[in-house]
């Protein structure tokens, strides 16, 4: 009884079925839209009136769609489907129908289909009730069309004398097959992309398990390295011991995350494709033209095993090396025992060749100093313009480590560039970490990276005295190293190198940098 009490409070009173798309007039009371605008197209008078409550209207009665009545009539069809279930239009019991015809608007069963007229007018579609979404609401003929042009479903008086005169139009079937056509693509394509996805997973999860086994090995050998030399060395110990969980925590931590954003990008792509499986599936090729979901935007890849970071064996080499020191006689006999790669300096001298006549070179090559006065060098090809030098070595492989004084310089730039860098132009384009050709580390008003015109602050609580740089050509990485208690780690680029890198340095007024 409820039920049936609910279902005529949720009926419009002019079809005495379910509201299709509810439409409120003022007096409170509604309607289908279909059925009050026919209504009020029937009214021949300048007077309009409510079907209902007879209220009158001397203009048309604008339309309010009530979404909340919409939304009581949508949940009650699912709970109820037996109420709203398509029965034959010819039996005497209630048979369901399996095709509705839109010309004779009535439904079939299997039985009174076969007699059913085969006439190509005569068009068949899934069960329904509702038979006037279903037709053009200008001419009330039947949708038979699809306008490319404008992206709607018409009839044949719209193609022929209506807004859509001329338009380039295709059969419906037609049209809803290249939409099924397309869905399909972007499938497939939503498909590869969380392959990719899966593929990036895996990565990372074998990226962390052997970056956890690598910083598993590493405590065992820094370990062995300590139990050979003072007790007084434990404290140097558990530094390096400390770095390493430090560095193993933060690169599983950035894993994690990492994972954590693919899985919620893999979720995304499986409910993309879930939807647009379940349109193809449709038949009815109005119900799948009217479904707004093609989109050809694949989402964004992220998270690489390049962006998660690796255990800096060369930092903890450094933090090593630093606290040996004064072992020089007996720590080479323990870096072959402990079998740890120790970060050696690379010979850099500057080359003079390169410096910008307001650099004064040291005899040594190791030092740059700025000068008012400038030097009466000639101009060859490789002088820079920009107050700049290079180093004379370049690297194109292998490992690669120096170390620049610059607490002679309130501001300072350092980095590498390739052998192509703009040597040419006074101005930021050619400056270091200011192109695609250069990568730097530089002290301003605050410390950051450049490279590409692109920089990255860094937050240090200590004045920068010595940067360590570490050039690892073949994995394409370059770090920067603050050298001063604690070492700590300040970035590293991760690229892929393509011409000989040479050392880079950028001299500001007042100011002399240094090679360690």
């Amino acid at each position: 009884m409820a039920t049936s009490s609910l279902r005529e409070e949720l009926s419009c009173s002019i079809c005495l079925s379910l509201y299709k798309e509810p439409v409120s007039l003022k007096c409170g009371h509604n309607f289908c839209r279909d059925c009050i605008g026919t209504a009020l197209d029937t009214q021949k008078s300048a007077i309009y009136s409510c079907p209902e409550c007879r209220e009158q209207y001397t203009e048309r009665p604008p339309l309010e769609k009530n979404r909340k009545l919409c939304n009581i009539v949508d949940n009650f069809r699912s709970a109820h489907p037996e109420d709203t279930e398509v029965f034959c239009t010819y039996c005497n019991t209630s048979v369901p129908a399996t095709k509705s015809c839109l010309l004779c608007e009535a439904s079939f069963c299997d039985m009174h289909l076969r007699n059913h007229s085969k006439s190509v007018d005569h068009i068949l579609s899934d069960p329904t009730t509702s038979f006037d979404d279903r037709k053009c609401s200008i001419h009330k003929e039947i949708l038979k069309y699809y306008c490319t042009e404008a992206n709607a479903c018409i009839c044949m008086s719209c193609w022929v004398a209506g807004d859509h005169k001329g338009h380039q139009v295709e059969l419906l079937n037609e049209a809803s097959e290249k939409k099924k056509e397309k869905l399909k693509d972007v499938t497939e394509k939503l498909t590869n992309e969380r392959q990719e996805t899966e593929k990036r997973i895996q990565n990372l999860e074998n990226h962390r398990t052997g970056e956890k086994r690598k910083a598993n090995y590493v405590p065992g050998r820094v370990t062995e390295l300590f139990r050979d030399i003072r007790r007084h060395l434990d404290d140097e110990e558990k530094k390096v011991l400390t770095e390493v969980s430090r560095q193993e925590e933060k690169i599983s931590q950035s894993v994690c995350d990492m994972i954590q954003k693919l899985e919620t990008q893999k979720e995304e792509l499986s409910r993309k494709i879930n939807e647009m499986e379940a349109v193809c599936d449709i038949t009815d090729p109005l119900t799948v033209l009217k479904k707004d979901i093609i989109s050809d935007d694949i989402i964004p890849r992220s998270g690489d095993v390049r962006d998660a970071g690796c255990l800096d064996e060369g930092m903890i080499s450094e933090m090593l090396h630093r606290g040996l020191l004064h072992f020089t006689d007996s720590l080479k006999d323990m870096k072959i025992k402990i079998q740890f790669t120790m970060m050696e300096k690379s010979d850099i001298l500057l080359d003079i060749k390169t410096a910008n006549n307001r650099i004064i070179i040291s005899q040594d090559l190791k030092s740059a100093t700025f000068t008012n006065k400038p030097e009466n060098r000639l101009d060859v090809p490789e002088r820079f313009t920009s107050r700049q030098v290079i180093s004379t070595k370049s690297f194109s492989s292998g490992r690669h480590y120096w170390e620049v004084d610059v607490s002679g310089a309130k501001k300072w730039l350092v980095g590498v560039a390739n052998h192509s860098i703009e040597r040419k132009i006074d101005g930021n384009e050619s400056y270091i970490g200011y192109n695609d050709k250069s990568w730097g580390l530089t002290q301003r008003d605050t410390l950051f990276t450049k490279h590409n015109n692109s920089g990255i602050t860094i937050v240090s609580k200590s004045s920068l005295k010595t940067v360590g740089i570490c050039l690892d050509y073949d994995e394409g990485r370059l770090s920067f190293y603050q050298l001063c208690d604690p070492i700590r780690h300040l970035h590293t680029f991760t690229t892929t190198f393509t011409e000989p890198l040479h050392a880079a340095f950028f001299v500001f007024k007042d100011s002399t940098i240094r090679i360690i």
